[in-house]
């Protein structure tokens, strides 16, 4: 099977051990950040700006990448997690109101070194896996993270109320200490293309996204799409009380719905993308998204839950389609701008949309809304299924030159 050739892959079966260890401890501090700040200062607000501090350096993804192309990818991600290893270390002096501003100067720091691990690693990647195992990695590698955001974020909850925000810290810290020793182990290989020398400046991944015949409407689709998730998770808490009815702590409860339709796509992802023509699997996967979204706003637990499941099965296929594609069709030199700008192009609207949303929710019912989003998705696969078809020129032979 495709599966097990990828883990046979000694570069790729250690990224994704890396990808496990260090997206435990990630998943785990994300949710722990936003009870410490609350329990710390008794502030929704502020509870809320943690996550949103994490996902800040995703708005400078082509700056960052563009610092990525221009260092050795695996001394930068051994570097990068040992910096972080470190730096989450100092998070265990937080223990009062009066020392948060170090906790969210140090997310502010852990999301942008994030981005930058996230170029280095897509082209790390594309140096490693053969171009015809790429979807089936990639699938791999959104399972690992979705089945660690299945348990970590309890862990850390259990944790944080057990010990205290300091444990949880000193689990992320040993989390990337670990991560860096497999980064270690790494041999890391560039790729050859054929092709004119790569562009400089940091828009050059927007300038080689935006001139791809096949990267562009996967991109521009994958933003459409995360910009309809937005709205859908905007609208959660409505959802579980004036829908379904229950209390807020149900929507843990669809969360892991989700992730476990998150974890079984990424199994079947390689396979899919081999068998469907085109642009048919992310497409395809839109519009299931599209179909579940407009589900919730049907008043029944089992809709609701296979909603749910059907979102976690449908949302993540663009994404892996566009990652792929971007590792096969970038030449090595822009593979980090290129990879940072389409995360920032792509996850940029999600957090527009639960900004957008929050305030929609209040003015616009739900079971108005979520049809609405819905349809939008649904039209967006209908237009990347029908848009101009170009051929996709073929990944170039690779060389085994050690980086």
């Amino acid at each position: 099977m495709a599966v097990g050739r990828v883990l046979r892959e000694r570069t790729a079966g250690l990224f994704l051990a890396a990808v496990v260890v260090s997206g435990f401890g990630s998943s785990a501090m994300r949710l722990a950040a936003g009870i410490w700040v609350k329990s710390l200062t008794g502030s929704d607000a502020l509870a809320a700006l943690a996550l949103f501090a994490v996902w800040l350096p995703v708005l400078f993804g082509p700056l960052l990448g563009a610092v990525a192309d221009r260092l050795p990818r695996k001394p930068l991600l051994v570097g990068t997690n040992i910096t972080l290893a470190v730096l989450v270390t100092a998070l265990t002096t937080v223990d009062s109101a009066g020392r948060v501003w170090l906790l969210f100067t140090v997310l502010v720091v852990y999301g942008s070194l994030a981005v930058l691990m996230d170029s280095a690693e897509s082209a790390v990647v594309a140096g490693a896996v053969a171009p015809a195992l790429l979807g089936d990695f990639n699938g791999l590698r959104m399972t690992a993270n979705e089945g660690m955001k299945l348990v970590a974020p309890l862990t850390g909850a259990g944790l944080y109320a057990r010990y205290g925000g300091g444990a949880v810290a000193l689990l992320d810290a040993v989390s990337f200490a670990l991560a860096a020793c497999l980064y270690a182990l790494l041999r890391v290989r560039r790729t050859g293309r054929p092709g004119p020398a790569a562009p400089g400046g940091w828009t050059a991944g927007v300038r080689q996204l935006w001139g791809s015949p096949v990267l562009r409407p996967l991109v521009l689709a994958a933003s459409a799409t995360m910009l309809c998730a937005g709205f859908n998770g905007a609208t959660l808490y409505a959802v579980v009380g004036d829908v379904l009815g229950h209390s807020p702590a149900y929507a843990g409860v669809l969360s892991v719905a989700q992730g476990i339709g998150s974890v079984a796509v990424g199994l079947l992802a390689g396979p899919l993308m081999r068998r469907l023509p085109g642009r048919v699997f992310p497409a395809a996967g839109i519009a299931v998204f599209g179909v579940a979204v407009g589900l919730r706003a049907v008043p029944s637990d089992a809709v609701a839950l296979t909603a749910c499941a059907l979102i976690g099965v449908g949302l993540p296929c663009v994404l892996i389609a566009a990652l792929t594609a971007v590792q096969r069709e970038t030449p090595d030199a822009l593979l980090g701008r290129t990879a940072a700008s389409a995360d920032t192009l792509m996850m940029s609207p999600n957090a527009v949309a639960l900004g957008i949303g929050a305030g929609l929710v209040a003015r616009v019912d739900v079971t108005v809304l979520l049809p609405a989003v819905g349809a939008a998705a649904v039209l967006t696969a209908a237009l990347l299924l029908v848009g101009r078809r170009e051929p996709v020129v073929p990944a170039g032979p690779r060389v085994t030159a050690e980086a």
